[in-house]
């Protein structure tokens, strides 16, 4: 039975194509704040600056969203071990705000800054990179 609708349901699908003949007209190329403007699902990697991907590796940057580590949204301002997400007690009792200097001083290090921390990265040592890295989680909020 499923086999003699398939043809028919095929054949009133392709009716509904909305009565025009006209092609219609190509969409608007998107524009660069397009591509960095917020979506209703959170930030794309899309405007990540490429040295990000190492911190990609193990973070999600949509609000909620953890990986093997925390959700890397909204963290520029935040107390650090607040958000939801099974932090070590090092990072709960660390007594940090993530805001730039303290990034700065973690991402070269991370287990020197906050030690017992489980984030086992070896950390960033070029400060050029950390300040890519620092002005793109400046813009996950």
């Amino acid at each position: 039975m499923r086999q003699t609708l398939a043809p028919a349901l095929l054949l009133l699908l392709s009716a509904c194509g909305g009565g025009s003949d006209k092609a219609e007209a190509p969409a608007e190329p998107a524009t660069q704040a397009d591509a960095t403007a917020p979506s209703p699902e959170g930030p794309s990697l899309a405007s990540a600056p490429a040295e990000f991907s190492q911190c990609a590796t193990c973070h999600a940057i949509k609000p909620g969203v953890n990986a093997v580590g925390p959700s890397l949204f909204g963290v520029v301002g935040r107390k650090a071990g607040t958000s939801a997400y099974a932090y070590s007690e090092a990072m709960k009792n660390s007594g940090l705000t993530w805001d730039e200097a303290t990034l700065d001083s973690y991402l070269t290090a991370p287990m020197k800054h906050v030690p017992g921390t489980k984030m086992t990265y070896a950390g960033m040592p070029d400060a050029a990179k950390r300040k890519a890295v620092i002005d793109f989680l400046k813009t996950l909020k």
